[in-house]
């Protein structure tokens, strides 16, 4: 579909919410590699407000922020449902999608920040995952037997936090402390639904290993 432009980053969990809810509906689209060192006058003109990726282009109409577009795509274009048909479910999984929106900078902040602010991000990380832990008992996926929307806005702890652990060293998550959540994203990472939508593992965990290093490098001793 030619209408359809995505400016994104390859490595970004927010780009890939939306790639993921396009190949679900099959949509064809342009993905549009951003550089946020160098922002392209497109992405400026298209999100002026917070000038971040992923942006949404359809038809020459931009839509921005990774959750308001999942939902756009879902009512835009035709195929499989990402929201549950089901008003209650529905509900359901627009609140754990906006709980684990709100719970990403805590993740982000165990691994990019150092001392007390980093545990003061673990400790936020921890809580988080209990809530999740405990929710995802008996659970296949947040609502129901397939991947939905609230999975999609998962996809942070679903994969990204795994290849940050791996490529920092720092550890959260254990089967031991959370069983229901890596039950969850066992299911989640090896779902033959889902493989086909996940980036490459060892290129992400290449590529947040080198910025770790970088990072670590830059730090004053």
């Amino acid at each position: 579909m030619a209408g359809v432009k995505l400016l994104g980053l390859w490595y970004s969990p927010f780009s890939h919410r939306v790639e993921w809810a396009l190949k679900i509906k099959g949509v064809e689209y342009e993905f549009i590699e951003e550089n946020l060192q160098n922002k392209s006058p497109l992405l400026l003109q298209s999100n002026p407000v917070h000038k971040k990726i992923p942006v949404l282009i359809h038809n020459g109409k931009p839509v921005a922020e990774s959750m308001v577009i999942l939902e756009y795509i879902d009512e835009a274009f035709e195929g499989p449902s990402i929201l549950p048909k089901d008003p209650y479910d529905r509900a359901i999984a627009r609140f754990w999608a906006k709980f684990l929106e709100d719970k990403v900078l805590a993740v982000g902040k165990s691994f990019f920040l150092k001392g007390e602010e980093q545990e003061k991000g673990k400790e936020e990380a921890y809580e988080m995952l209990k809530i999740l832990d405990n929710e995802l008992k008996d659970k296949k996926f947040f609502t129901g037997d397939k991947i939905g929307l609230a999975d999609i806005a998962a996809n942070f702890v679903g994969l990204w936090l795994g290849v940050f652990e791996e490529a920092s060293g720092v550890v959260l998550v254990t089967s031991e402390k959370f069983p229901n959540f890596c039950a969850w994203r066992d299911e989640y990472i090896n779902c033959s639904q889902n493989k086909e939508y996940l980036p490459p593992r060892d290129e992400l965990v290449a590529h947040f290993k080198a910025r770790f290093q970088a990072a670590a490098a830059a730090t004053p001793k």
